[in-house]
């Protein structure tokens, strides 16, 4: 039997969609991109990564490390750019006051904290 093999492009829009710009997610999912390239720069395997998103399937984690090899200043541009965006938000959030829970949390951690010393 003579098999014939056969190259085919992989289509990224069975893994990866578009939600708005900048946030791209793993199909069906809520698992940013960023999420899978994040754990592949520590150094983690697809499998590894496959049982922190026990959801995902292991050949969707491969191939969007494949797309992001492929792609990868891109990929970078785009990770920064979230990051960015996480960490200004985040800025953001520092700077609002404490909600009211927040602060009758605190203030009741601060009675304990002095009633044991």
């Amino acid at each position: 039997m003579d098999a014939t093999l056969v190259i085919e492009s992989i289509p990224m829009t069975d893994y990866l969609e578009i939600i708005a710009p900048d946030v791209v997610r793993v199909k069906g999912h809520r698992i940013g991109l960023e999420h899978i390239i994040e754990r592949y720069h520590l150094g983690l395997s697809p499998e590894q990564m496959a049982l922190d998103f026990p959801g995902v399937d292991l050949v969707a984690i491969y191939n969007i490390i494949a797309y992001y090899l492929h792609h990868q200043d891109t990929v970078d541009a785009y990770m920064a750019r979230v990051d960015a965006r996480t960490e200004t938000a985040y800025q953001a959030w520092l700077s609002q006051p404490p909600s009211p829970p927040t602060l009758r949390i605190r203030a009741i951690k601060s009675q304990r904290e002095r009633a044991s010393s």
